[in-house]
Order: C-alpha cells, then structure tokens, then sequence
C-alpha cells in the first residue's frame, strides 16, 4: 500500500455509504493504519446524493479537508452517473467501483473524461440473494476493499465479523447474511 490512500464515496442518503465509509475505517484501524471516515451532507434527506470519505495511511495523516483527487472512487448508486460528475479530480491511475447491472463498456461510455480503471458489481443482486433486501453497502464495501487492496481479505472478513456482531448484536440474524454479501462481493467484483 502506498503511503496514503483517498477514497471519496458516492451514494444516496439511505443506502449506506457513509456507514460503509465509517466501517472501512475501523477495518484499517484494526489493521493499525491511521483513518479518517467522514461524511458531507447536502440536504439531509432520504435520497438525496450524499458523499463520503476515507483516508488510510501507514503514517499519521495531518490533512484534514475533503478529498479532492482521489485514488479511489465508490458509486453505490449508479443513476449518479448522470447527475454528479463522479469522476472529478479522480486520479488516472486510481480506480472507480461502481454498482450497477450494465457492462464495463457501456459504463465507459457514461465516463468520457476518464480513461482510468473501471470495476463493476452488481451490488443489488449480492445483497438479495445474501440478505433478501436491497443493502447496497456491504457489496460495496468489500469491493473498495478487493480493488484497492488496503487490507488482506481474510483480515478483512474476520474483522467484519466482529464489526457486524457488534453493530448488530439486537438483530444477530442479519450478521450471516452480511458476511455472505460480503464473500459474495469480493468473489464477483470484475
């Protein structure tokens, strides 16, 4: 891993990128990197874009603002694609992850500004065929973590699972469907 890695999220209030932004950076601190996770609002409201950020570094990390050139890009939603400019600032030899059914070229062709890396998932069937409801995040979150290769997979998915049976210890029925989307996601990210 190089020695600080940007990641900015996109998504829609209420599909979890924030929260998986914020479970990334408990991963990597487990992991004894330093993180930040953080959030930025918009209108606060169900639906409406939101952005969220992670930064993971082997050293102390002393920026504190948003992320303007990213190494890596998450879009948990794909209709953004035609409203925010998901690309911006975003590094040429960085990485954008989508979650969307259509293919690595079609996806291309809505990017025309950007000739970097580009890895899809279709986070909506992992997460009912795992969970039998439409959590985008969890897929999502394994998928940064594949494609960047921040943390080995194996670490990864044992500190998910203390993670989720903390997270969820009123519902522990959701943590195995959770670690399925999570296996799930990081076998199917192409």
């Amino acid at each position: 891993m190089k020695d600080l890695i940007e990641i900015r999220w996109h998504g829609r209030g209420g599909q979890g990128a924030k929260t998986a932004s914020l479970l990334l950076a408990d991963a990597a601190f487990n992991t004894g990197k330093y993180i930040q996770g953080f959030p930025e609002y918009g209108p606060e409201r169900m639906g409406a874009p939101i952005t969220a950020y992670n930064r993971i570094s082997n050293e102390p990390i002393r920026i504190h603002s948003n992320i303007y050139e990213p190494d890596y890009v998450v879009v948990v939603d794909d209709t953004l694609l035609e409203t925010v400019d998901v690309t911006a600032g975003l590094k040429q030899d960085g990485a954008i992850i989508i979650n969307t059914t259509k293919t690595k070229d079609e996806i291309k062709k809505l990017l025309p500004n950007y000739n970097g890396d580009v890895y899809t998932i279709d986070a909506r069937k992992i997460s009912i065929e795992a969970l039998g409801k439409y959590f985008p995040n969890t897929p999502m979150l394994a998928a940064i973590v594949k494609v960047s290769g921040i943390m080995d997979e194996k670490q990864f998915l044992e500190d998910m699972k203390g993670s989720f049976a903390h997270k969820f210890a009123k519902k522990p029925e959701v943590i195995e469907g959770n670690m399925k989307a999570l296996e799930l996601a990081l076998a199917e990210i192409k």
